[in-house]
């Protein structure tokens, strides 16, 4: 049997565009010694600033963040490498005597961090290549049920998630559940989830506010300049929200006056789709959800209330 979680309990705020979460954290700071660490995966590229609502030089001032400003737009960034970084800013923090606040909305991001990584053993690459066939010869359903016989905690999706379970188990010998166990145990730190949500409505009206604000403060002429710096088109960093509405603008391939409207309802999209995997991708006994229309300074107050209920040694 296990023994008790010695790690620190830490708090990572989440949720989707537009809903808070930095503003929170900046809050959280007038209360508390914080270091926030940035899980946003548009928002470690220098130079696009305005269309990733990247912390300004005054919040920045009086908050240490890190994860921004890594790298040049073009380069690419995953999930581990994040898990990595961003474990040695958390040891950081501690030796400083500060807290480290995750904030972000890349789920893959935090989930590495929070939950560790699934080490995958070196698996035969004939055996991988011959079960892959065979697996694209099945029918969808079919194959959803042998994951499901192969591995009783499968939580169902599609033909490419259970084609993944389905492999890992014959390859390894164990249930892509439990090395995917293994991996959470191994977690640099004790999350706990602060989901920000708010009514539907509440945030269309802030992403519409955001788009306009951006779109004001220089959006079109940050991308003109990424551009002029020799930077692809379609280049990781200029491929996200906002950026590649404006490429697309500026190649003549979406006319100006739809460009407001595009950024906006994909940046809709893209909310809905960051609040769906908050829901259902994190674990439920370490999630607290909150409505998010209250001032920052409230909830700030009311987390850290919250958590010092929960007996965290600050």
């Amino acid at each position: 049997m296990a023994g008790p979680d010695t790690r620190h309990l830490t708090p990572v705020i989440v949720g989707s565009t537009g809903v808070g979460k930095t503003a929170v954290a900046v809050a959280l700071a007038g209360l508390k010694r914080i270091t926030v660490i940035s899980a946003d995966a548009r928002q470690l590229y220098r130079g696009l600033d305005i269309g990733t609502a990247k912390p300004g030089p005054e919040v920045l001032a009086r908050v240490p963040h890190r994860g921004l400003d890594l790298l040049e737009p073009g380069e690419r960034y995953s999930a581990g490498r994040f898990a990595r970084d961003a474990a040695g800013w958390v040891a950081q923090s501690r030796a400083e005597g500060r807290i480290p606040v995750v904030v972000g909305g890349t789920g893959l991001y935090i989930r590495a961090l929070a939950e560790g990584l699934f080490n995958e053993p070196v698996l035969d690459p004939d055996r991988r290549e011959g079960l892959r066939e065979w697996c694209s010869e099945m029918e969808a359903g079919e194959l959803v049920r042998w994951a499901g016989r192969l591995d009783s905690s499968f939580p169902g999706g599609g033909r490419q998630r259970a084609a993944r379970a389905v492999e890992v188990a014959l390859l390894t010998g164990r249930a892509l559940s439990w090395w995917q166990r293994e991996a959470r145990a191994s977690g640099v730190l004790r999350p706990w989830y602060i989901h920000l949500t708010m009514p539907r409505d509440v945030l269309h009206r802030r992403l519409a506010m955001r788009v306009d604000q951006m779109l004001a403060s220089g959006l079109v002429d940050e991308v003109r300049r990424a551009l002029d710096r020799g930077i692809p088109s379609d280049a990781p960093g200029l491929d996200g929200i906002g950026y590649r509405e404006v490429v697309a603008m500026l190649q003549g391939s979406l006319p100006e006056p739809l460009l407001r409207d595009a950024i906006l309802a994909a940046t809709r999209q893209y909310a809905k789709r960051q609040d769906t995997w908050f829901r259902n991708q994190l674990r439920e006994s370490q999630v607290w959800t909150i409505n998010a229309t209250d001032s920052a300074a409230v909830i700030a107050e009311r987390l850290l209330d919250r958590w010092a209920g929960a007996g965290e040694r600050a």
